[in-house]
């Protein structure tokens, strides 16, 4: 059996043009091929969120701690809870974070493209209005 132990990377802040306010993500694992999955552990602080995005292949979330919400372009917002589990589908523009008053951590799994490109695509920020809205919800 050939294993390979990995350290842990250091987590860092994520960057401010794909989040609203203090995310941190702790990479966990990132496959070789032929694997293409990526784990991360994803720490918002309470109203932090996501920008809207997609990913090509999918993105698996499981919450961890904390009150979440997670949003489609549909209208569509969910309240999730420690030890849930959501998964979007593949191309769906969606957004996630924390609820107003909470935090809010998750491992966020997905898979790279075949062609070894971004899986991620970063849209356009939440509106606060929005935000409000998903949190009154």
């Amino acid at each position: 059996m050939n294993m390979e132990l990995k350290p842990v990377a250091d987590t860092v802040k994520t960057p401010a043009q794909n989040f609203t306010g203090d995310v941190y993500l702790t990479p966990i694992y990132s496959g070789t091929t032929p694997s293409r999955m990526t784990v991360a552990l994803v720490r918002f602080t309470p109203g932090a969120h996501t920008n809207w995005h997609s990913h090509a292949v999918g993105q698996t979330l499981h919450i961890t701690e904390g009150v979440g919400l997670v949003g489609t372009r549909d209208g569509n917002v969910i309240r999730v809870r420690a030890g849930e589990t959501v998964t979007c589908p593949p191309d769906e523009e969606h957004w996630h974070g924390a609820a107003a008053n909470t935090f809010m951590s998750h491992l966020a799994m997905l898979e790279a493209k075949p062609d070894g490109s971004d899986p991620t695509t970063w849209l356009e920020p939440l509106t606060d209005e929005d935000y409000q809205k998903a949190n009154r919800a």
